[in-house]
């Protein structure tokens, strides 16, 4: 019986943000009807531009390549959401996060414009995380020792890591670095993070490295979370941080380190974004996209490393696919809309099961779904799992 319920709730897990997705299209599809464009002549064209060549008509490879350019920087900052929620609090500042690990990559990259490049790029990549790291540990600590908000306090960190890095391109970094006022030079060969080999394999897209390397921490974040003892204890301070001390846990440590890891996960996402996607770094009107997307990638994903990989993937295709939505004459920004409302029913994600249950398992399993989500799960901000 037990072994039954708990295939029924993987099964409920499984259907609840497919469920989302679906019902996030329908009702786009409506208020595209009642803008009065025709949904599936959007949706259609929208398909057609990730997937197909418009000269050929065959796979549309270098559309492909930029769906997984995208996806790379949303993995790092979902997984950095994830972790942080994991052990019980919001981390709102991935964007401020990220923004750190671009400016400081670009940074080291272009002040060693003639080191090898099994020199710089690692070295690149590891301050950029490190910055990103920083950047989080802040938050962290001050929640952990004084009680602050972490969403008030990442939120003004976001501001403050946002005009710091203006400040830097426009003031401080050398001369030399910088082409126009507010935008850096490329980095060289020997800092990208895009090859020749992937960029011929997609028809001269930038599909670069960094989605080789996101992949990776999605494994290593896997194993984190469910193979070690640290693991174990941000999960479990997330689920109950009084219970977690009784047991001998330090939350404060707990919170301090869960959050530098999303940092650096966070930071990662922003050297991705400057060595991997544009290979410079320019001034930033507002805070990154790619924080607060990522936060929308691994609700969808309810936090498994599975979950966040395919939801970056459907954010992406969204969103490359709404540009083309505009030759069906329909505004592109109907499919933010649809994400919109795709994040809106994973937030409600309560009556789908609801309704799942009711559907599929009479009264009692609607009772015990009623009393399971009466309690922390891993969209909460109590905590939850990767």
């Amino acid at each position: 019986m037990v072994l039954l319920n708990n295939r029924k709730t993987q099964i409920r897990n499984i259907l609840v943000p497919i469920i989302a997705v679906l019902l996030g299209f329908i009702l786009g599809g409506i208020i595209m009807a009642a803008f009065g464009y025709s949904p599936i002549l959007g949706y259609q064209q929208m398909f057609k531009t990730v997937f197909v060549n418009a000269q050929t008509g065959g796979i549309n490879a270098r559309n492909i390549g930029e769906i997984f350019v995208t996806a790379g920087p949303l993995i790092f900052t979902a997984l950095g959401f994830a972790v942080a929620n994991s052990a019980g609090f919001f981390n709102i500042g991935l964007s401020g996060q990220a923004l750190a690990g671009w400016v400081a990559s670009i940074w080291v990259a272009l002040a060693m414009p003639d080191a090898p490049r099994l020199v710089v790029l690692p070295l690149a990549i590891i301050v950029g995380a490190l910055c990103g790291a920083i950047a989080a540990a802040i938050p962290g600590f001050l929640r952990a020792f004084f009680g602050t908000s972490e969403v008030i306090v990442t939120i003004m960190m976001n501001y403050i890591l946002l005009y710091t890095g203006n400040h830097l391109v426009n003031n401080v970094m050398n001369e030399s670095m910088i082409t126009t006022k507010g935008v850096t030079k490329m980095v060289g060969d020997n800092a990208s993070l895009q090859t020749p080999f992937l960029a011929n394999l997609t028809d001269n897209s930038r599909l670069n490295l960094g989605i080789f390397l996101a992949l990776i921490f999605l494994v290593l974040i896997w194993f984190l979370m469910k193979k070690t003892t640290l693991g174990y204890e941000i999960r479990a301070v997330g689920l109950n941080p009084s219970a977690s001390e009784y047991a001998g846990m330090s939350s404060k440590r707990t919170i301090i380190i869960s959050m530098i890891i999303s940092g650096t996960l966070a930071g990662l996402g922003g050297v991705i974004q400057g060595l991997g996607t544009f290979e410079n770094f320019f001034v930033q009107g507002s805070s990154l996209s790619i924080g607060f997307d990522g936060m929308a990638v691994s609700l969808l994903g309810s936090g498994s490393s599975v979950g966040i990989l395919l939801s970056a993937l459907l954010f992406s295709i969204l969103k490359l696919g709404g540009q083309g939505m505009q030759f069906a004459g329909i505004p592109s920004e109907l499919v933010d809309v649809n994400i919109a409302i795709i994040i809106f029913f994973v937030a409600i994600s309560f009556v789908i099961r609801f309704v799942l249950a009711k559907v599929f398992d009479g009264k009692k399993e609607v009772a015990v779904v009623t009393d399971i989500e009466a309690k922390p799960n891993n969209q909460d901000q109590e905590g939850g799992t990767i």
